[in-house]
């Protein structure tokens, strides 16, 4: 089933197959909820809760996005992770879900621990496929404001053609191009989305101290061929004190989930029955 739901002013969108243990599944960006469709439909037992976050796919930007939280680019609105968060929130609400399990690549990754601050009793377990929990560094902060001086100057499209190429892995580019295709077409930011997400990036807190207050399982699935996040910064999460299972998927780039579905989709299983779901 597809949906919507409001939060903060804003229509969000998402979908729910409605049956078994709950996951809900959050995409990076530029893409949607369409990116975990492939993982999704090797876990059929579970029940997939997949949002469409705030800017992106069929979910609304909305109005009311702080103005001037990124110095680097002070008359950026700011898709702050507290805004994600809430957002989240407000959808587990919506369907009357108690707890679930929780699944993020990249942006979806720093939601997950910021839900985690505000509602740690509401998530079973937490999956982090391509994210990690330090925050952007001063050569990260030039970036994002360069990228969003892409945007404005030249349009998105250059900027996700750039994206489609530096975000999935050499190997699978080389070998499987379609794949390349597929995910640029899901590429649909507007230009106020695309620089919002990117200041929000830039702003979000240091989650390193999260971490280690984080005693429900944790799984980290790393790409080998990932330029933007490394397995040594996803070691960070070996400190969870409720245990860390730690993976590396040699061939794979930040975009690891739809890159090797079977591979993503056969360890969040195993890790899902063992922790009870």
């Amino acid at each position: 089933m597809t949906g919507t739901y409001e939060s903060d002013g804003a229509r969000l969108a998402f979908s729910d197959n409605a049956a078994g243990v709950p996951v809900v599944f959050l995409h990076p960006t530029p893409l949607d909820g369409d990116y975990w469709r492939p993982v999704v439909q090797e876990l059929p037992e579970i029940r997939a809760i997949i949002p469409d976050l705030r800017g992106h796919g069929a979910s609304e930007l909305g109005r009311s996005l702080p103005v001037g939280g990124f110095t680097y680019v002070p008359d950026a609105p700011v898709m702050t992770m507290a805004q994600l968060g809430s957002d989240v929130l407000a959808l587990l609400d919506h369907l009357q879900v108690k707890d679930a399990f929780f699944a993020g690549c990249s942006i979806g990754g720093y939601v997950l621990l910021e839900l985690w601050r505000r509602a740690p009793q509401r998530m079973r377990g937490l999956a982090f496929i391509c994210s990690k929990p330090q925050p952007d560094t001063e050569a990260g902060f030039a970036k994002r404001a360069a990228t969003i001086a892409t945007a404005r100057a030249d349009g998105v499209a250059r900027v996700f053609d750039g994206m489609a190429q530096n975000l999935i892995g050499a190997s699978t580019r080389k070998h499987r191009p379609q794949v390349l295709a597929e995910l640029r077409a899901r590429m649909t930011l507007s230009l106020d989305a695309l620089v919002a997400v990117q200041a929000g990036l830039a702003t979000r807190p240091n989650s390193a101290p999260t971490v280690a207050t984080i005693n429900v399982p944790v799984l980290s699935i790393a790409g080998g061929e990932d330029p933007a996040i490394t397995p040594a910064e996803m070691g960070a999460f070996s400190v969870a004190p409720g245990g860390c299972e730690q993976h590396l998927l040699q061939n794979a780039g930040h975009l690891a989930a739809y890159e090797q579905p079977h591979k993503v989709a056969a360890l969040m299983a195993d890790w899902l029955r063992r922790h009870g779901a």
